[in-house]
Protein backbone atom coordinates (compact mmCIF):
# COMPACT_ATOMS: atom_id res chain seq x y z
CA UNK A 1 0.00 0.00 0.00
CA UNK A 2 1.33 3.45 -0.94
CA UNK A 3 1.65 6.08 1.78
CA UNK A 4 -0.61 9.14 1.49
CA UNK A 5 2.24 11.57 2.02
CA UNK A 6 1.72 13.53 -1.26
CA UNK A 7 -1.84 14.29 -0.22
CA UNK A 8 -0.94 15.03 3.39
CA UNK A 9 1.97 17.39 2.65
CA UNK A 10 -0.07 20.30 1.15
CA UNK A 11 -2.64 20.05 3.93
CA UNK A 12 0.03 20.03 6.63
CA UNK A 13 1.85 23.01 5.09
CA UNK A 14 -1.42 24.97 4.89
CA UNK A 15 -2.17 24.30 8.57
CA UNK A 16 1.35 25.37 9.60
CA UNK A 17 1.10 28.59 7.58
CA UNK A 18 -2.29 29.39 9.08
CA UNK A 19 -0.96 28.92 12.59
CA UNK A 20 2.15 30.99 11.90
CA UNK A 21 0.27 33.96 10.45
CA UNK A 22 -0.01 36.76 13.01
CA UNK A 23 -3.23 38.62 13.60
CA UNK A 24 -3.72 41.56 11.23
CA UNK A 25 -2.92 44.56 13.39
CA UNK A 26 -0.94 47.69 12.83
CA UNK A 27 -0.24 50.76 14.90
CA UNK A 28 -1.12 54.05 13.24
CA UNK A 29 0.97 57.17 13.75
CA UNK A 30 0.06 60.80 13.03
CA UNK A 31 3.13 62.65 11.81
CA UNK A 32 3.34 66.44 11.60
CA UNK A 33 6.12 67.84 9.43
CA UNK A 34 8.02 71.07 10.02
CA UNK A 35 5.73 72.91 7.59
CA UNK A 36 2.60 71.71 9.40
CA UNK A 37 1.79 69.01 6.81
CA UNK A 38 0.07 66.02 8.48
CA UNK A 39 0.59 62.47 7.28
CA UNK A 40 -0.44 59.10 8.68
CA UNK A 41 1.86 56.11 8.68
CA UNK A 42 2.41 52.72 10.25
CA UNK A 43 6.11 53.52 10.71
CA UNK A 44 6.97 55.90 13.57
CA UNK A 45 9.44 58.73 13.10
CA UNK A 46 10.60 61.49 15.47
CA UNK A 47 7.60 63.81 14.84
CA UNK A 48 4.92 61.13 15.16
CA UNK A 49 2.34 60.38 17.82
CA UNK A 50 0.70 56.98 18.16
CA UNK A 51 -3.08 57.12 17.69
CA UNK A 52 -5.29 55.14 20.02
CA UNK A 53 -8.09 53.82 17.81
CA UNK A 54 -11.10 51.73 18.68
CA UNK A 55 -10.99 48.23 17.22
CA UNK A 56 -12.84 47.80 13.95
CA UNK A 57 -15.89 45.59 14.13
CA UNK A 58 -16.16 43.50 10.98
CA UNK A 59 -19.79 42.58 11.54
CA UNK A 60 -22.41 45.24 10.86
CA UNK A 61 -24.63 46.41 13.67
CA UNK A 62 -28.05 44.72 13.68
CA UNK A 63 -30.92 46.77 12.35
CA UNK A 64 -33.53 47.61 14.88
CA UNK A 65 -36.91 46.20 14.03
CA UNK A 66 -38.81 49.07 15.59
CA UNK A 67 -38.99 52.37 13.77
CA UNK A 68 -37.91 55.41 15.68
CA UNK A 69 -40.77 57.86 16.11
CA UNK A 70 -40.74 61.05 14.06
CA UNK A 71 -39.87 64.07 16.20
CA UNK A 72 -42.74 66.45 16.84
CA UNK A 73 -40.67 69.36 15.50
CA UNK A 74 -40.17 67.61 12.17
CA UNK A 75 -41.95 69.54 9.39
CA UNK A 76 -45.03 67.83 7.99
CA UNK A 77 -46.34 68.11 4.46
CA UNK A 78 -50.06 68.48 3.95
CA UNK A 79 -51.66 65.34 2.50
CA UNK A 80 -53.01 67.24 -0.52
CA UNK A 81 -49.59 68.75 -1.20
CA UNK A 82 -47.97 65.30 -0.98
CA UNK A 83 -50.55 63.82 -3.34
CA UNK A 84 -49.90 66.65 -5.81
CA UNK A 85 -46.15 65.98 -5.58
CA UNK A 86 -46.69 62.26 -6.10
CA UNK A 87 -48.92 62.94 -9.12
CA UNK A 88 -46.32 65.31 -10.59
CA UNK A 89 -43.62 62.69 -10.09
CA UNK A 90 -45.74 60.00 -11.75
CA UNK A 91 -46.51 62.33 -14.68
CA UNK A 92 -42.81 63.19 -15.11
CA UNK A 93 -41.77 59.52 -14.95
CA UNK A 94 -44.45 58.54 -17.47
CA UNK A 95 -43.30 61.25 -19.88
CA UNK A 96 -39.70 60.08 -19.45
CA UNK A 97 -40.86 56.52 -20.08
CA UNK A 98 -42.58 57.55 -23.33
CA UNK A 99 -39.51 59.51 -24.46
CA UNK A 100 -37.21 56.61 -23.62
CA UNK A 101 -39.41 54.16 -25.53
CA UNK A 102 -39.24 56.46 -28.54
CA UNK A 103 -35.44 56.65 -28.20
CA UNK A 104 -35.23 52.85 -27.96
CA UNK A 105 -37.31 52.42 -31.12
CA UNK A 106 -35.08 54.91 -32.92
CA UNK A 107 -31.91 53.15 -31.70
CA UNK A 108 -33.26 49.77 -32.81
CA UNK A 109 -34.12 51.24 -36.22
CA UNK A 110 -30.60 52.62 -36.62
CA UNK A 111 -29.19 49.22 -35.60
CA UNK A 112 -31.38 47.44 -38.15
CA UNK A 113 -30.26 49.86 -40.88
CA UNK A 114 -26.61 49.26 -40.03
CA UNK A 115 -27.09 45.50 -39.91
CA UNK A 116 -28.48 45.60 -43.46
CA UNK A 117 -25.43 47.49 -44.79
CA UNK A 118 -22.39 45.52 -45.91
CA UNK A 119 -19.47 47.46 -47.26
CA UNK A 120 -16.74 45.92 -49.40
CA UNK A 121 -13.94 46.47 -46.90
CA UNK A 122 -15.72 44.38 -44.23
CA UNK A 123 -14.76 40.95 -45.45
CA UNK A 124 -13.69 40.13 -41.94
CA UNK A 125 -16.83 39.60 -39.83
CA UNK A 126 -15.13 41.15 -36.79
CA UNK A 127 -15.11 44.50 -38.59
CA UNK A 128 -18.87 44.24 -39.02
CA UNK A 129 -19.26 43.47 -35.34
CA UNK A 130 -17.01 46.39 -34.38
CA UNK A 131 -19.04 48.75 -36.55
CA UNK A 132 -22.35 47.53 -35.08
CA UNK A 133 -21.24 47.56 -31.42
CA UNK A 134 -21.95 51.28 -30.74
CA UNK A 135 -25.48 50.84 -32.11
CA UNK A 136 -26.02 47.77 -29.92
CA UNK A 137 -24.66 49.65 -26.89
CA UNK A 138 -27.02 52.56 -27.52
CA UNK A 139 -30.04 50.24 -27.74
CA UNK A 140 -28.95 48.40 -24.57
CA UNK A 141 -28.60 51.73 -22.74
CA UNK A 142 -32.16 52.71 -23.63
CA UNK A 143 -33.41 49.28 -22.52
CA UNK A 144 -31.69 49.71 -19.13
CA UNK A 145 -33.15 53.21 -18.80
CA UNK A 146 -36.65 51.86 -19.53
CA UNK A 147 -36.19 49.17 -16.91
CA UNK A 148 -35.06 51.74 -14.31
CA UNK A 149 -37.99 54.07 -15.05
CA UNK A 150 -40.48 51.19 -14.83
CA UNK A 151 -38.97 50.21 -11.48
CA UNK A 152 -39.35 53.80 -10.23
CA UNK A 153 -42.98 53.88 -11.36
CA UNK A 154 -43.67 50.59 -9.60
CA UNK A 155 -42.22 52.05 -6.36
CA UNK A 156 -44.70 54.92 -6.38
CA UNK A 157 -47.60 54.81 -3.92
Amino acid sequence: MKPRLPLLAPLLSFVLLALAAPAARADIYKCTGGDGHVTYSNVPTKDCKKLMLDPVNATPAPRSAAKTPTPTTFPRVDDNAQKARDNDRRRILESELAAEQKNLEQARGELAQQEAVRSGDERNYQRVLDRLQPYKDKAALHERNLEAIRKEISNLR
